[in-house]
């Protein structure tokens, strides 16, 4: 029985198979909750970030990834408006969560718990027309072959606005590239308390990925471990740069066969919700008007 329970929340990794999760279009009723942990857990009474509003615009809304507990919403549009004032370009944000939280077959380990988001690196001057946005890429800052930026695509623009979101006190983390989280700690800042929030990971780009702080009201939500103490800016930094060639392990002549990973199991309150009643409908024109176009394409 366990393993078939584990089969049908998305325990074997398998990249093919969906999830659960993937099925529902609309969230649940009632009060916002975030339940469980950034990486296993789910979201009850999710809003949706508006397509667009002062000084941001949604990006890849066909996957209606643009769900998230209130204190998210409130936080991106807040962040954006701010940029605004400080002409630090008009903000592309993209993954939030789906309308019920949980995990994706592929693509984001966390973003579960709709306490995550992603915002593109790429800025712009004025909103991007309808017609433009769905074929908007973002621009990449760091030459991952090279592992060095990319200095005609990054800008102060793009470390002030990380410096910004990093100094709200409902910022836990925020997730960049090495190669970018050693830019920012080369540059001169009069209060550098912030950088301890930035944290290195691969992946992170031509994006920024933003995790709020477990939000009043949410009990069964569990709170990450802080940063370790510090910039960030050291030792720790230094172990993510590649290593020479000379210095890798050579390849085994026989490959090792891995074994399928068993994920954990969702805590109680998300099983429960798989079950829960959805809202009316998704009243969201932009992003069903999306899925039916890519429809129409396939």
């Amino acid at each position: 029985m366990l393993v078939t329970l584990l089969c049908v929340v998305g325990g074997l990794s398998t990249e093919a198979a969906a999830t659960p999760w993937e099925q529902f279009r609309a969230p649940t009723a009632g009060s916002p909750q975030s339940i469980g942990s950034y990486s296993n857990g789910c979201l009850a009474g999710a809003q949706v970030l508006p397509e667009q509003g002062e000084g941001y615009q949604r990006v890849r809304s066909e996957r209606g990834r643009f769900y998230g507990h209130e204190s998210m919403i409130s936080f991106l549009e807040q962040l954006s408006a701010k940029a605004k004032k400080l002409q630090l370009g008009h903000l592309l944000i993209s993954d939030i969560a789906m309308p019920r939280g949980g995990r994706f077959r592929s693509g984001h380990a966390s973003h579960q718990t709709g306490l995550d988001a992603d915002i593109w690196l790429t800025t712009l001057d004025q909103p991007a027309s309808q017609q433009a946005l769905p074929e908007l890429q973002p621009l990449p800052m760091v030459d991952l072959k090279a592992y060095r930026m990319m200095k005609e695509n990054w800008s102060d623009r793009q470390a002030n606005l990380i410096q910004l979101a990093a100094s709200d006190d409902k910022v836990a983390r925020i997730f960049v590239h090495p190669v970018i989280k050693a830019k920012l700690c080369d540059a001169q800042w009069t209060d550098r308390s912030w950088l301890r929030k930035v944290r290195p990971w691969w992946g992170h780009y031509y994006h920024f990925h933003v995790r709020l702080h477990c939000p009043q009201g949410s009990l069964q939500c569990k709170e990450q471990l802080p940063p370790p103490p510090g910039d960030g800016c050291g030792a720790e930094l230094i172990s993510w740069q590649p290593k020479p060639a000379s210095e890798k392990k050579t390849a085994s002549a026989k490959p090792v066969k891995k074994r399928p990973v068993l994920k954990p199991l969702p805590p109680a309150g998300c099983m429960a919700m798989l079950k829960a009643p959805a809202q009316d409908a998704d009243r969201d024109k932009y992003a069903k008007d999306q899925r039916q176009l890519k429809g129409q394409a396939q």
